[in-house]
């Protein structure tokens, strides 16, 4: 395996343990700073991988999750973060048609943050977005993530039918 490969699935295994914490987090707050975490180390693995939509979009993510997180995420900022990750991602994308996945992925989920404070769409933002990620990081072989993509979407579900007695 070529090194920028293992280092890759290095980073791209921290991400998917934190990811995996944000799931079991019961408020948004705290779901939203292990999802910090988690972007970092996408960044690194983004990086090592050479895939530059993605890096590009998890950047944007990245002060996106910080402002979510400081409650100061505003209709503007919001907006202004989703066209950034659109025009970085689709400039930056050296990846084809996959390289759009994490375009979508990241300027859908940048819409979620903002426009809802139940956990429980939330949780469909992040299965959705697990799922297209999980397209993305199979096609740039970083393995932890993709697995990990596909356990916690199956765990974000169980979780959302778990959780829909308490709201209904």
């Amino acid at each position: 395996m070529q090194p920028h490969l293992i280092i890759g699935n290095i980073f791209s295994f921290l991400s998917a343990v934190f990811i995996a914490l944000s799931v079991i987090k019961k408020n948004k707050k705290d779901l939203i700073w292990y999802q910090v975490i988690d972007v970092i180390f996408c960044i690194l693995s983004n990086i090592a991988l050479c895939t530059y939509a993605a890096l590009t979009t998890n950047s944007v993510a990245l002060i996106r999750n910080i402002l979510a997180y400081k409650s100061r995420l505003t209709r503007k900022i919001t907006w202004i973060l989703f066209v950034l990750c659109i025009v970085f991602g689709l400039l930056a994308n050296n990846r084809g048609f996959i390289g759009l996945f994490p375009v979508i992925a990241s300027s859908s989920y940048t819409v979620f943050m903002f426009t809802t404070k139940d956990e429980q769409q939330m949780r469909w933002a992040l299965v959705s977005n697990l799922m297209l990620w999980f397209v993305h990081d199979i096609y740039v072989q970083a393995y932890p993530s993709a697995a990990t993509d596909v356990l916690l979407s199956i765990w974000t579900i169980v979780q959302i039918f778990r959780n829909r007695k308490r709201f209904l």
